[in-house]
């Protein structure tokens, strides 16, 4: 059930009625009317905007327009009141039994309310987290693993089909830095006295890499050049650090689909066939590019080099693919990789990058256009810096890390439900304070408490209830009388309740999953906000005293808030609260 859904569509078979009947001229467009909530609540319930869309195509005033189509919509039961305001929006108020309706179909549904069918099984590729192997995440790296790991929720809940995909970095140079420091923890298992030096990693985290090294191959590679032991401690130490990455991703709840490594690419010779693809279609040639302005980027030379025609597809420069001396740029693995995804028949793809990730943006938009014929929408999610406080200071850094505080020292701090959460109390392209006392705090300031205790309260009643004997199974709530909940806190519940089908469609439209987390906040202060004008009005209190059936109807609806609350907890990767510790 989609309480603005049907609405809408009742407002477009009535508009397409008008025009059978000739009141409207044939053949106009209705793919712009809308049907929202207002922007101030005294206005109605809803609002459509029919009559200011088809005013002009139609050469009607739009009064005249809105006029007929008030006269037409009341008619139906569930609008009451349908009221002309400015040039020509309609609002619209519904019958109070729309609103009390909606606890019922919430409990009949069950977990089924606000799913939908919107991606109709589109497959849809979201890369995320994909750091490099050289260390555990750090903060920075949970950000973006908590909205891509809600943001494929959301996906999978609004009907898509998800595949959630960690791209390893394992190609570059930064993992030969990797062994090289795996190394020295090597001799210092040995007993030497080593110093990390030439941007080498001095994080505690490799002591044990260095130790089960030893273990492995024994003094094989004591006193040996690079050349002998580069490639095998390489692989070794990747391994190591993908199992501590896939540890660090387990303890916040993110589990991937597929892991796929960047060095693959090489030993495949994908890289030569997504050149060859792009060159097929006339987008690849030799040529110098000018010099750009500000600070020279690592992969430009004044030399001759492989260029593809990224400009083409909206960019501001062509790119460089290989470089004068043969080797391939950085941009190009980055193009086998979407290549391979392009391959693999997804509908869309989703890259969730770091912020010092924005240059990227076009030139993978550019060459995912070009590799797709424009038929794969590629969106990049750029996730913001994350400032962490603690005691009204920033945190400081994590020993074990060396150099930066990791996603495990977040998590130990205030547990993986709080952490998820308030990474999704801002939009992704928004920097974020976290802190850690605010993150513990028991107050309305505190999104993830203030939700969780909506969830708790519901399950508090429903404990209250079965000590009094009051039926409060699903059968005897959705068959229980709501006419009775008619007092404005309770029609305001309802209303917060008929707005998550809505809700979930547009986040999953727009790919903000930070939309749940404030929907979530909104619903718990109009269930806060009805518990405690009870304190003042016996009659809307949840449990009535000697009155079984009047008391089911005020539970179902407190039953359905917690149904949602827990939907909603659901695609932020947080467990719903039953009590308070």
């Amino acid at each position: 059930m989609n309480l603005f859904a049907d609405i809408h569509s009742l407002v477009l078979q009535t508009l397409e009625g008008f025009m059978q009947e000739g009141v409207l001229p044939q053949g106009l467009s209705l793919a712009n009317v809308t049907v929202e909530p207002p922007r101030d609540p005294a206005h109605g319930d809803m609002a459509t905007n029919a009559a200011l869309v088809l005013a002009k195509p139609a050469k009607i005033k739009p009064r005249e327009i809105a006029e007929l189509l008030g006269e037409k919509l009341t008619a139906d039961p569930r609008i009451d009141v349908a009221d002309i305001a400015g040039a020509g929006f309609l609002n619209l108020r519904l019958a109070p039994a729309v609103w009390t309706d909606v606890a019922k179909t919430v409990i009949a549904l069950g977990a089924a309310y606000g799913r939908s069918n919107a991606g109709e099984g589109r497959r849809v590729n979201i890369e995320y987290v994909s750091a490099n192997p050289t260390g555990p995440l750090h903060v920075g790296h949970t950000r973006g693993a908590v909205f891509g790991d809600a943001l494929a929720s959301l996906l999978d809940y609004a009907g898509f089909d998800v595949t959630r995909e960690y791209y390893i970095n394992d190609g570059g140079a930064q993992v030969d830095v990797l062994a090289r420091s795996v190394y020295l923890r090597y001799l210092e298992a040995h007993g030497q006295e080593v110093a990390f030096e030439d941007g080498t990693y001095p994080g505690d985290y490799l002591i044990e890499v260095g130790e089960a090294l030893k273990v492995k191959v024994g003094d094989a590679y004591l006193g040996k050049d690079e050349d002998h032991w580069l490639e095998d401690i390489r692989n070794f130490s990747t391994d190591a650090m993908m199992d501590l990455i896939r540890e660090d991703l387990a303890s916040i709840g993110v589990k991937m689909d597929v892991f796929y490594s960047e060095k693959s690419l090489y030993a495949s010779g994908r890289i030569e066939e997504a050149i060859a693809d792009l060159e097929s279609r006339g987008l690849i040639y030799r040529g110098t590019l000018e010099p750009p302005k500000g600070k020279l980027p690592e992969d430009w030379e004044p030399r001759e080099q492989m260029l593809f025609k990224s400009t083409d597809f909206g960019d501001d420069v062509d790119r460089p693919v290989q470089k004068s001396d043969g080797s391939w740029t950085y941009f190009a693995p980055d193009i086998a990789y979407h290549f391979d995804k392009v391959s693999r028949g997804f509908d869309a793809l989703i890259d969730v990058f770091g912020a010092d990730h924005g240059g990227y943006v076009k030139r993978m938009k550019a060459a995912v256009a070009a590799l797709s014929d424009g038929k794969t929408p590629l969106d990049i999610k750029l996730t913001q810096l994350v400032k962490l406080f603690k005691n009204g200071e920033p945190f400081k850094m994590s020993k074990r890390a060396g150099t930066f505080v990791t996603l495990r020292d977040v998590v130990d701090q205030v547990g993986s439900d709080a952490t998820r959460f308030v990474m999704l109390t801002r939009r992704n392209d928004a920097p974020l304070d976290f802190d850690f006392d605010k993150v513990l705090e028991q107050s309305k300031d505190n999104p993830v408490f203030y939700v969780q205790y909506a969830s708790a309260r519901v399950h508090s009643v429903l404990r209250k209830a079965a000590e009094a004997e009051i039926p409060c199974d699903n059968n005897a709530l959705a068959a229980a009388d709501l006419s009775q909940n008619t007092h404005e806190a309770e029609l305001a519940v309802a209303k917060a309740l008929a707005e998550w089908p809505r809700l979930v469609e547009i986040a999953a439209r727009t790919n903000e999953p930070h939309r749940i987390a404030f929907y979530l906040y909104d619903l718990a202060q109009s269930f806060h906000a009805l518990w405690n004008r009870g304190n003042d009005a016996p009659e809307i209190r949840f449990l009535q005293e000697g009155q079984t059936e009047a008391s089911q109807g005020k539970i179902a609806l407190a039953r359905a808030v917690s149904v949602v609350i827990s939907s909603g907890l659901g695609i932020l990767g947080v467990t719903p609260a039953e009590e308070m510790r």
